[in-house]
Parts: structure tokens; sequence; C-alpha cells
């Protein structure tokens, strides 16, 4: 009988993380396979490792939100668990009163910046310092909203 082929992957460190799932831990590292990149890039800041789970957790959501409904998606992270996601959908005036939404910026509003103006008031107490994703293109509109909020990521 033929011996099975044998497999090797080898993986090249990238860069530390914060700390590992805890401040009071060791850090951990994120590695990636030789001769592949990492599938996102850190523009700012040293991530941890709930962080990239919460992005990858995140950004899952969003996807298969897109995929399904046709609509911008947008969610909020943190812990590895949702604490709010949304698709674009107009806000109505119960709404833009509770999200403090004016008539003058209801009108800006954008399908990115619905979503996540919804995702992020599902629990706005738990979404501070979240790790955010959206399906589409963060624009001008949702960057100033995204300004106003503490989140370790987007």
């Amino acid at each position: 009988a033929a011996e099975a082929p044998v497999t090797a992957r080898v993986y090249k460190p990238e860069f530390p993380l914060k700390y590992g799932c805890n401040p009071h831990q060791k850090p951990a590292s994120i590695y990636s396979r030789l001769g592949s990149d990492l599938p996102f890039e850190v523009k700012n800041g040293v991530p941890g490792y709930i962080n990239l789970l919460d992005a990858a957790n995140a950004w899952q959501l969003v996807l298969e939100l897109k995929q399904a409904t046709g609509l911008a998606a947008a969610a909020s992270f943190k812990h590895v668990s949702p604490a709010g996601a949304a698709v674009a959908v107009p806000l109505n005036d119960v709404e833009c009163k509770a999200y403090e939404v004016t008539e003058e910026t209801r009108a800006a509003l954008t399908p990115s910046s619905l979503a996540y103006l919804r995702a992020r008031n599902a629990d706005p107490m738990c979404s501070f310092g979240d790790f955010c994703a959206l399906s589409d293109e963060v624009d001008e509109a949702t960057a100033k909203y995204l300004k106003k909020e503490v989140s370790d990521g987007i």
C-alpha cells in the first residue's frame, strides 16, 4: 500500500497582538501561511486577540446580510458577540428622534450610514469600544457618524 502524502503548513509571524484574551495575559501573535497575505490590513493601533475575533465575526455577518438582502449592512461586535446588526432601511420620525438625527442630516444619510446608525444604536452602551463592520465602503456620511463614537476598529 502506498503511503499517504504528507502536507505541511508553514506559518510566518505577522505582528504581535496587544495582549492575549485579556489584558493580564501574555501577548499573542497573528500568523499567516507562508506565501499568503493576511486578509486584512491594520491601519492604526495594535489590535488584541478578541478584536480580531470581533472583526472577523462582524465582517462575516455583514457579508451574509448583504448577500441575503441586497441592502447595505452594518454590525457592532463586542467580546465576540453582536451588540447590534442592521440593514439600510429608512428611519421613521421616532427613530430619528431617538438617534438624534435632524431633518438636515436625515436627508444626507446614505445606505451605509443608515445601516451603521441602526446597528450602533441597537445597544449603544454595549457598543462602546466595539469593532464595527460595514458591507459597503465607508463613505463621508458614515465616517461622520463613526468619528463621534468610541470603536476599537472598523
